[in-house]
């Protein structure tokens, strides 16, 4: 338990009726504003799988794997948390059933237990407590998001642990939860919200606030059914209806008092609204009509999911060029494209010519590869600005390799093991984790250091020689080729203190307006207040085409 005396606020926030709400979003928002009238704060995710972590899951069904500066590969929300607060969590931010289980089977085989069964209650709930506790330093308020919906058996322990916490240290609970609207009548239905408080208060835990989400407004009759039904305060039901901008967010819940209702719990002094003038700013600049409008496209293979579109996989991607946009006082429009559908048919790469700059992100193995050699090609020939991520740069790499150096049938090794010529390689110490199928936290994560060469884009938008970026991949530039590469006029404009490795790739200002290729993902780095430069960079010179 944290040695600290400073006894921190604990704030829960669970779900109700179905997983997906928004929940991330709302923990975010609420810090967001903790943090706007001076409190220090910090954020917890739980997720309630096995898994250690996310980084071996599937993008298409899990959405996007978001990397901390430490290393750790967790859930999109941890992401969510960095955005909004401005602060850099560690991967003990996160808590999953693996990792709990875990250190309780590590305890009792150190024989912790003085040789007694390990069991669910105590051992389990008093693990997680103390993973919870272990974030706790100077912060005044700590957010803890519990994965899920309430009544699922694998978040059980974890509502528990936030019961008894709350018989230790001040707490609040939130419940975010869900209305559907039921459009043959024309109205939100309340009955799955108060079946999910009933099986919440079951285990003993009674929501302080209730955070509605729903296609429309919630009306005033519907709102004291709930306050009524759930047995809550009307003023602690809040409304958060669907809204085209989740930065409109902490302004919706600032204009429901949701921390005037938090600091009064704990019984704790108001204090002055905050002007929030940022962030009134950036939802103007996205939504402003008489500002310019820059489209991008995103050219991606995770892109659908069955019959629909997936917009959680590249989701730092977005919000790190919209972030770039309202910097740069432009309007943007985000396209998400399949690059099968340019490998299937090369005749629709035309359609690039409608954007103002293309951005090629991460990925794995060898599905619609071919589709994003092709793009970078017409985007390099066409003189499109283009800003390729980690897989990004690397298929840059290849195309290049291919098309400019002449090395027919280049390729990744990652895409084509008998490729003759492997310009892209597994990096020597992955070798020995590929051949033990060690997948999972094995690849090179987390921030490293990048020496940026003068007079190139990189240090455009830098504007200084060492950065540190963060890493999530298991192959490199294979440095045999780097010559012939550099020969014909590749840019090497980043690479690590030693310079073997190479971190970032581009064309020459006189050949290219903007052609930038790196091996980190600097997504990761951009906050809604505090863009990332190299997405500044890049929208700035989308900007001028």
């Amino acid at each position: 338990m944290s040695s600290s005396s400073r006894k921190p606020k604990f704030i829960f926030v669970c779900g109700g009726v179905l997983s997906g709400l928004g929940k991330g979003i709302v923990t975010s928002s609420i810090g967001a504003l903790l943090k706007a009238r001076g409190f220090k704060v910090t954020a917890v995710k739980i997720d309630p799988y096995i898994s250690i972590d996310a980084g071996t899951m599937r993008p298409a069904e899990h959405g996007e794997v978001f990397v901390t500066h430490d290393g750790g590969e967790i859930d999109q929300d941890l992401g969510n948390y960095e955005r909004f607060l401005d602060i850099t969590l560690s991967k003990r931010n996160n808590i999953t059933t693996g990792k709990a289980y875990l250190r309780v089977i590590e305890n009792e085989r150190a024989f912790k237990y003085g040789g007694r069964d390990a069991e669910l209650f105590p051992d389990l709930i008093n693990e997680i407590k103390e993973m919870i506790f272990e974030n706790v330093g100077a912060e005044d308020f700590v957010l803890v998001e519990i994965g899920g919906t309430t009544g699922d058996l694998e978040n059980k322990p974890f509502l528990y642990a936030a019961l008894d916490i709350g018989r230790e240290r001040p707490s609040a609970y939130i419940m975010v939860t869900y209305l559907p609207y039921l459009r043959n009548v024309g109205e939100l239905k309340t009955k799955p919200t108060q079946h999910a408080v009933m099986r919440l208060t079951e285990i003993g835990i009674f929501p302080d606030l209730l955070v509605t989400r729903n296609e429309i407004p919630v009306d005033e009759p519907r709102l004291e059914t709930i306050a009524k039904r759930c047995m809550i305060k009307r003023e602690n039901v809040i409304d958060n209806p669907d809204t085209d901008c989740i930065y409109k967010i902490p302004l919706v819940l600032e204009n429901q008092q949701v921390i005037e209702r938090i600091l009064e719990h704990f019984n704790m002094r108001p204090r002055p609204k905050p002007a929030l003038s940022d962030w009134k700013k950036i939802v103007k600049n996205l939504e402003d009509d008489k500002l310019p409008l820059v489209k991008i496209a995103l050219v991606g293979k995770y892109v659908e999911h069955g019959s629909t579109k997936h917009n959680d996989v590249y989701i730092s991607v977005v919000e790190a060029l919209k972030h770039a946009a309202s910097q740069n006082n432009v309007r943007i429009q985000i396209d998400a494209l399949d690059s099968a559908y340019f490998e299937q048919d090369p005749k629709r790469l035309v359609e690039l010519k409608d954007y103002a700059g293309v951005v090629v992100p991460q990925g794995w193995g060898s599905r619609g590869v071919e589709g994003k050699i092709a793009t970078i090609k017409y985007i390099r020939e066409n003189k499109i600005p283009y800003l390729g991520l980690c897989f990004g740069m690397q298929m840059a790499v290849v195309e290049f390799a291919r098309n400019v150096c002449g090395l027919t049938n280049a390729n990744s090794e990652e895409v084509d093991s008998k490729t003759p010529y492997p310009v892209i390689h597994v990096m020597p110490d992955q070798k020995e984790y590929l051949a033990k199928n060690q997948y999972g936290g094995t690849i090179r994560l987390g921030s490293w250091p990048c020496k940026v060469a003068k007079n190139t884009h990189l240090f455009d938008a830098y504007r200084k020689t060492d950065v540190s970026e963060r890493h999530r991949h298991r192959y490199e530039l294979n440095n045999e080729f780097r010559e012939v590469l550099v020969k014909k006029g590749l840019v090497i404009s980043g690479t690590s203190p030693d310079g073997k490795l190479v971190e970032a790739i581009e064309l020459p200002k006189t050949v290219h307006p903007f052609f930038v290729g790196v091996q980190f993902h600097p997504e990761y780095q951009s906050r809604i207040l505090k863009p990332h430069p190299l997405f500044v960079e890049f929208i700035k010179c989308a900007k001028s085409k």
